[in-house]
Order: structure tokens, then sequence, then C-alpha cells
């Protein structure tokens, strides 16, 4: 049984629309921690909140691929959670300028934001996340809600 050009067509939407389904919300690469040991154990140290570790071995993974958006999103959450604001801000930054439509890195920096009672540099973001975000996107979503919540909380 032959398939027809618009049968192809939709059999390859599905399957990236379930390989994106299937990824990382904060990646752009997915699977790059399965090719990079100290990134999955950055990863795997992040999600036991070991920031130090994480931050260490984040770092130790973009020594191999320095021009990783997600590494340096990463980075920046791990220096977010360590209070150095600066640093974080630094790697957000890098991972934007890498790749602009970095959903993860425009979250996590607006959430920065927040934390440093900058609301119109956290509207930055979520106005770039609309943009981006076509359809409801997680990232979008978790933003919303954190300058939802700080404006409640400075009325």
């Amino acid at each position: 049984m032959s398939t027809t050009p618009v049968q192809r067509f939709f059999a390859l939407v599905l399957c990236l629309a379930v390989s994106l389904a299937a990824a990382e919300p904060f990646e752009d690469t997915p699977g790059a921690s399965a090719r990079d040991p100290d990134y999955a154990a950055g990863k795997a140290a992040m999600d036991k909140k070991n920031w130090q570790e994480a931050l260490k071995r984040f770092q130790q993974a973009a020594l191999r691929d320095p021009d990783s958006a997600d590494l340096h999103n990463y980075m920046g959450y791990s220096y977010r959670n360590l209070k150095q604001m600066d640093l974080a801000l630094k790697h957000y930054r890098r991972s934007i300028e890498l790749n602009p439509r970095h959903r993860g890195a425009h979250e996590y920096i607006g959430e920065a934001y927040l934390m440093l009672n900058d609301l119109p540099g956290a509207e930055r973001h979520l106005a770039a996340l609309r943009n981006i975000c076509l359809l409801p996107c997680e990232e979008l979503a978790d933003l919303e809600k954190a300058v939802k919540e700080y404006r409640a909380k400075r009325k």
C-alpha cells in the first residue's frame, strides 16, 4: 500500500510533534546530556538542588561546547539558585544571544528580573515569550504566573 504526499506530510508533522512533546521543556538540543557525561551529571545535580555541583559540571561541559544555549541557560539557573544574580544574568543573556528564541532562558531571566524587583525587565521577556510561543507553552505560562504573583504582592 503506497502513501500519498499528503499522508507522508502528516506523518512527518506527527513525528515532529511527538519528538517535541518528549523534549525537555527548557532545552533546545534534547539528548545533549546523553552525549556528555558532565552535562548529564549537571542535570542530575540540578534535580537534587546541588547547585554548586551542577554549576561545576555544566562549566566542564561548556568547555567542550561553549556555544550551547542550553548549557548557558542551566549555568544561569544554577547561579541564580546560588544567589549570584550578576553571573546568572550574564549566562541567561548569553543563552539568548546564542538562540534568541530560547524559551527556557526567557522564562528564567524573567524570573530573575522579578527577584531583582525589575518588573519591566521581566515583562520584556514575557513579551518575547508571547511572540515565540505560537501555541501555549510551559515557559510562557510559568512566567505569566510569576509576573501575576509579583504584581499581587506589590499591591
